[in-house]
């Protein structure tokens, strides 16, 4: 062994003390490596939960990264009577020669330790959205929605994403403390269409179609109200009344799952479809050109002034 140590010595200008710190960090490395893979397959083998694999998996890696950079720093380093002193020394470098290299682990301490957000809750930073499926020390990973897809739908594309725009920029969660969104669908329908009906119907639609959600979001509001100032006075869909210029709009608000927002509309689209084709008194409306003869249509009031005036116009030319 000392014969060994005495050749890496003369050929690479090692001295033993240096080899030997440098054999026990490897063998540190190596340790550590393996109670990481013994935790994983363990989990791997009594779970087939992607969420508490994906937890265990990542809370073991940090656990690993930290005992390996506090036993190596100390074993590299011995000659710090501190160990305050030796990170003051490496924060102090690493804060000047890596700005973005610190803001993004900055930004992962703020996560871990605040919890703006969680894998698998959908959120929205700057003018990137999607499903958040990994979080690291220096960035996060979104599964991306919406962009040409339309109605929250996913792209397929994965975007990484710096831990340090957390600190800089508006986030927003779908999914953290009420855990529901609300969506509205506008149904258009002419002015000749008998609207109180359409409405009724509509209303029976959302009821069928989303009042199961209501219940479990009033619980999830008296959750949401002891951590946030969230006050709804009502929960249950309705249909809201608006006049357009080519029709009534009769607009459907309802609260759905953020992830199940298009397969609501499709199921609430289908019903209404349904329906209005077995009514022979209400149409969608739809961009139209229209020409009106007020001599025809007008009131019966209208139409004599106008055949009056038609005819004095008609006395002044023959006069003439």
């Amino acid at each position: 062994m000392k014969n060994l140590m005495g050749w890496i010595q003369e050929a690479i200008g090692l001295s033993p003390e240096v080899q030997i710190k440098i054999f026990a960090s490897l063998v540190i490395t190596l340790v550590l490596w393996i109670f990481y893979s013994l935790i994983i397959k363990i989990v791997w083998r009594r779970t087939e939960n992607i969420r508490t694999r994906y937890s265990w998996r990542k809370t073991s890696g940090y656990v690993a990264i930290v005992l390996g950079v506090f036993l190596i720093g100390r074993l590299l380093f011995s000659g710090f009577q501190s160990i305050a002193t030796y990170l003051g020394l490496l924060s102090a470098g690493i804060a000047i020669a890596l700005k973005d290299v610190v803001s993004n682990f900055a930004g992962w301490l703020f996560i871990i330790s605040r919890r703006p957000f969680s894998v698998g809750d959908r959120i929205q930073i700057a003018n990137y959205a999607g499903d958040v499926i990994d979080t690291r020390v220096f960035q996060f990973t979104l599964l991306e929605i919406g962009n040409w897809v339309n109605a929250d739908q996913s792209t397929g594309r994965i975007i990484h994403i710096p831990n340090g725009m957390v600190l800089s920029e508006v986030l927003a969660n779908y999914s953290k403390g009420f855990q529901y969104i609300w969506n509205e669908i506008p149904v258009l329908i002419t002015f000749e269409s008998n609207w109180k009906k359409a409405k009724k119907i509509l209303q029976k639609i959302a009821d069928k179609d989303a009042e199961q959600l209501s219940k479990a979001a009033e619980k999830r509001v008296k959750e949401a109200s002891k951590k946030f100032m969230i006050l709804y006075s009502r929960l249950t869909p309705i249909v809201y009344t608006s006049v357009q210029n080519s029709g009534v709009l009769l607009t459907i608000r309802y609260l759905c799952e953020p992830q199940r927002r298009r397969d609501s509309e499709q199921a609430i689209w289908e019903d209404v479809l349904k329906e209005f084709s077995q009514r022979a008194d209400i149409d969608f409306a739809y961009s139209t050109q229209r020409f009106y003869d007020h001599r025809l249509e007008g009131e019966r009031g209208a139409k004599d002034i106008a055949r009056e005036r038609d005819v004095k116009e008609a006395k002044i030319k023959r006069e003439s």
